[in-house]
């Protein structure tokens, strides 16, 4: 439930009764309250949602409840300065790459929108304090009980129905944290890796910091898709009995990073405008190449595998490349070449870690765009996220007056046509090879989800199309095969797949 009005928010000038404490809730309060400098909020601890306080009769007004957000009152900070952040604000806030840094200058650094309640939890273990005081922040902060919904939706987090979206406003926005956590934890890896809880939890913090929230499609509720995605071919036999921690590891890691810091837009916007990434990475899967080098970034700088000697350390960074590398949809016809060779010749050997390796390219490649394997309440929300993000592409090419891509042109494309396009070139051949090397329920589910998903937007398209055909610019099958994919990664085109769909 969205907050549609704000309370005034008094200083709370008397002790709390004790009958208001054993409720459930985070508290909201001015400046000179106890929760900024009092000695002693312990009292606070315990405390879920929102309230605010009214100085005169103590009364305490429900205004919205936050779910698993918890005021924790042994994180060690400074004293906030009046009309710093109090109380919870329903208004935008802008948080700078330097807040918590010294910075003064509100131009020094890029300003991020974050569209949604933030709750003085949410804004003290944002990605910029933690960057500042990564030794400050004790370990039991990490405890997680997730309760109510969110919880039940993680006892079921290997459904192929999962619904990532209801998932993510359950969890305040926090979807691709929490669900990596838990199942890094539900595999045992942060035991069995002996990895540092304060470091994991600043690494996925900042990792979900860094995907741009104002894409409508490569964000980082698409990053917890595929990581869900992911965790569901892993279960399956074929790779359950085979792949080992270490490859759980990076298959999870791989996912959650798979399209870090996303522009937004694809490689020919970033190659026809000259744009640094290009010149980079030499026009050579230049997203792909950013995303990796990003997460390995963020990987060195929380120091998350820095116990770990240097030479494996390395080699987990050279790996996790070759995963997010291999989504790069501009190779897809030389990986599933290899994939469909590999079955014909029955030669695919798990105990080999160099199969396995490769069968988890081929995992995370069906991860990177299962959309139209979902069940169409989900397929349909995101076939309409990537097509606006398409469109958004095209609206900036047209304003600067450059060539429009293919497919981001809103006035001569559709959503349904577009998808019947991905699925029939891209999607559907992949999927197949997939089911002939596991032939599971799952699979054939997948198979079964996009058919019925293709022949609905079908019929949504003939809806659409009753005009006059004369009305419609003259689109042959031909064209949407050699075209229609072109949009999002090389801009090449492949008789055999179009090379180019960036639905991941």
């Amino acid at each position: 439930m969205e907050v549609c009005y704000q309370l005034p928010v008094l200083p709370l000038d008397r002790p709390v009764p004790k009958h208001v404490l054993s409720r459930r809730g985070a508290i909201s309060f001015s400046s000179s309250s106890s929760l900024f400098g009092a000695p002693d909020p312990r009292q606070l601890s315990q405390r879920r949602g929102a309230i605010s306080y009214d100085s005169s009769d103590q009364t305490a007004l429900y205004i919205r409840m936050l779910g698993d957000v918890r005021v924790r009152s042994q994180v060690g900070f400074e004293p906030e300065r009046r009309s710093s952040h109090p109380y919870l604000s329903t208004h935008c806030l802008f948080l700078s790459t330097r807040l918590g840094c010294g910075s003064t200058s509100a131009s020094s650094a890029p300003e991020r929108r974050v569209h949604r309640l933030l709750s003085f939890q949410r804004y003290l273990h944002s990605s910029r304090f933690l960057r500042g005081v990564p030794q400050q922040i004790p370990l039991h902060i990490l405890d997680e009980d997730y309760t109510g919904q969110a919880r039940c939706m993680l006892e079921k987090v290997g459904n192929w129905n999962f619904d990532i979206f209801l998932f993510d406003r359950l969890t305040n926005g926090n979807s691709l944290i929490t669900l990596t956590f838990h199942l890094l934890n539900q595999y045992g890896l942060v035991e069995l890796f002996q990895l540092d809880m304060v470091k994991l939890w600043r690494f996925l913090v900042m990792v979900q910091e860094d995907y741009h929230s104002d894409n409508p499609y490569h964000n980082a509720v698409h990053a917890a898709d595929v990581t869900q995605a992911m965790y569901c071919y892993l279960r399956e036999p074929m790779l359950a009995q085979s792949l080992t921690s270490y490859d759980i590891l990076l298959g999870l890691l791989a996912a959650a990073t798979h399209d870090l810091d996303h522009p937004g837009v694809n490689q020919p916007f970033l190659i026809k405008t000259d744009h640094y990434l290009a010149t980079l990475y030499r026009n050579t899967s230049v997203l792909e190449n950013h995303h990796w080098k990003s997460a390995v970034g963020l990987l060195r700088e929380t120091g998350l595998f820095s116990h770990l000697p240097a030479e494996d350390s390395l080699n987990m960074e050279r790996e996790l490349g070759s995963l997010i590398l291999a989504t790069d949809i501009s190779r897809q016809n030389d990986y599933l070449s290899r994939f469909r060779m590999h079955l014909d010749q029955e030669n695919l050997c798990l105990s080999n870690a160099s199969h396995r390796h490769f069968i988890l390219q081929m995992a995370l490649k069906c991860a990177d765009i299962c959309n139209p394997c979902r069940p169409w309440e989900l397929s349909k929300q995101w076939s309409e996220k990537v097509t606006e993000e398409f469109f958004q592409q095209g609206d900036i090419e047209r304003r600067h007056k450059l060539e429009v891509s293919p497919l981001c042109d809103r006035g001569t494309n559709t959503v349904g046509r577009i998808q019947i396009g991905f699925m029939t070139y891209v999607a559907e051949p992949l999927f197949a090879e997939w089911a002939r090397f596991s032939d599971t329920r799952l699979s054939q589910t997948m198979l079964g989800h996009m058919g019925l998903n293709k022949a609905s937007w079908g019929g949504l398209q003939q809806e659409q199309t009753s005009v006059p055909e004369e009305a419609e610019p003259c689109t042959t099958g031909t064209d949407i095969e050699d075209g229609n994919m072109a949009a999002a990664a090389g801009g090449t085109s492949s008789k055999e797949i179009p090379q180019g769909s960036r639905e991941s």
